[in-house]
C-alpha cells in the first residue's frame, strides 16, 4: 500500500506545470445587484476665454484676394501681440478661398450665374488668460480690421480639481442611494462591485454678447459667469444580508 501511495505522489509531481496553471475558478455574484447612474457638478469662475475672429477680403482674382487677406491678417495678429496675447495662444482655425457668383435673374441680363470675383477668409482662435480684458480686446480686434467675431466661450484651464470634487460627491451620493435600497429591501449593507465614469469639465455655453464697437465707447460688456465640471458615475452595489 505504501508503494502504491508513493507511486501516486511521484506521478502527481511529474505533471507539467502548464497543466496546473490552466486551471481557473470564477465565482459569480449571487447577491442582488443594484445599478445606479449618478451625476454631480461643481461650479467655479472661469479663468480662460476663447474668441474666434478673422478677416474677409474680396478681389477680382484669387491671388489678389489672398494677398489682401494676408495683409489684413498681419495687422490683426500684430494687434493681438500688442494687447499682450502670447503667440502660443493664437491659432489659425481656418483659411478659405471661394469664387463668388451672382445668381439673381435681372431684366435685360443674360441668364445664369454672373462671376463677381473671389473671397478669401482667414480665421483665428484666440485664448485670453485674463477674462476681465475680453471686452476691451474685442473692441481692439474690430479696430484692427477684424470682420467677424464669435464667442467668447469661457472655461477653466485646469478642471481636474473641480472634477475631483464632483467625483467625491457623486460617489458619496451613489453610496447613500445604495444603502437606502439595501435597507428598504431588507438587506444589511451594500458592497461596491464596479465603477465606470464619464466626465466633462470647465466649459460653459457661449454667451450672447452686446456689440458696441465704436472707438469712443466703453468696452464691450462681457460677463464670464460661472462654468461647471461634471462627473457621471455608473456604479453597481451588491446587496448583502
Amino acid at each position: 500500500m505504501k508503494s502504491a501511495l508513493a507511486l501516486m505522489a511521484l506521478g502527481a509531481a511529474a505533471l507539467p506545470v502548464a497543466a496546473v496553471a490552466q486551471t481557473s475558478v470564477t465565482i459569480a455574484e449571487t447577491a442582488p445587484v443594484v445599478t445606479l447612474n449618478v451625476t454631480e457638478s461643481v461650479e467655479a469662475a472661469p479663468d480662460v476665454a476663447t474668441i474666434g475672429t478673422g478677416v474677409q477680403t474680396k478681389a477680382p482674382t484669387a491671388a489678389q484676394a489672398m494677398k489682401d487677406n494676408a495683409a489684413k491678417m498681419d495687422g490683426l495678429i500684430a494687434a493681438l501681440a500688442k494687447a499682450g496675447i502670447a503667440k502660443t495662444d493664437i491659432q489659425t482655425s481656418g483659411i478659405n478661398l471661394n469664387a463668388q457668383y451672382d445668381y439673381s435673374n435681372r431684366d435685360g441680363q443674360p441668364s445664369g450665374p454672373r462671376f463677381l470675383g473671389y473671397e478669401a477668409s482667414n480665421q483665428l482662435s484666440v485664448k485670453v488668460r485674463d477674462v476681465k480684458k475680453v471686452g476691451a480686446l474685442l473692441d481692439t480686434l474690430v479696430q484692427a480690421g477684424a470682420t467677424n467675431i464669435n464667442g467668447p466661450s469661457f472655461s477653466v484651464e485646469n478642471p481636474s480639481p473641480l472634477q475631483a470634487q464632483a467625483r467625491a460627491t457623486a460617489l458619496k451620493t451613489a453610496k447613500a442611494q445604495a444603502d437606502f435600497y439595501a435597507q428598504a429591501a431588507g438587506y444589511r449593507s451594500a458592497r461596491l462591485v464596479s465603477i465606470s465614469e464619464s466626465s466633462s469639465g470647465g466649459n460653459a455655453p457661449m454667451p450672447l454678447m452686446a456689440a458696441r464697437f465704436k472707438a469712443d465707447a466703453a468696452p464691450t460688456p462681457v460677463e464670464p459667469g460661472q462654468v461647471s465640471a461634471s462627473i457621471s458615475l455608473t456604479v453597481q452595489y451588491a446587496l448583502e444580508r
